[in-house]
């Protein structure tokens, strides 16, 4: 994991000045997402989508392990970040590394939040609210189908 502390602050100058640059990056069309993807893992991470509360697979597992993009693999929280949030969602304190996810200002559904997406690949994940449990004070909401949990 990083060592800064990653905090409100640097997620809204993310989200409004530019993500950090990934280690790498995988772009792939639609039709190729569709054949690697589930049609929930689809909808959810190239469309956009949201699991209902609390029936995600991932909502109350906390075994050791890292937890991965579903689409290109690349690592985005540590286990040990993990907390139950009572949101129905698996929540984050932060990702693994500063530059895993992207951050873009959402404003559907007449709210304004904080997307999050894979930085490597650009699907999406879930948002980010300042709620969360010190010492970042954050809390990424993500739903389980945009995830794989490596316990390896």
């Amino acid at each position: 994991m990083s060592d800064k502390i990653l905090t409100w602050k640097d997620i809204i100058y993310f989200a409004v000045n530019g993500n950090p640059t990934p280690d790498s990056r995988v772009e792939k069309t639609s039709k190729e997402w569709a054949a690697i993807l589930t049609s929930e893992q689809f909808r959810i991470t190239r469309e956009k989508g949201t699991e209902r509360p609390n029936s995600g697979a991932l909502c109350s597992v906390y075994d050791a392990g890292k937890y991965k993009c579903v689409c290109c693999g690349t690592p985005l929280f540590d286990s040990t970040i993990k907390f139950s949030s009572g949101t129905g969602w698996p929540s984050f304190t932060q990702p693994i590394k500063e530059n895993a996810i992207q951050y873009e200002k959402d404003t559907t559904f007449g709210m304004v939040r904080v997307e999050v997406m894979c930085n490597t690949c650009d699907a999406h994940l879930g948002h980010v609210f300042p709620d969360g449990p010190e010492p970042s004070g954050l809390r990424y909401c993500i739903n389980s189908a945009s995830m794989i949990l490596d316990t390896e």
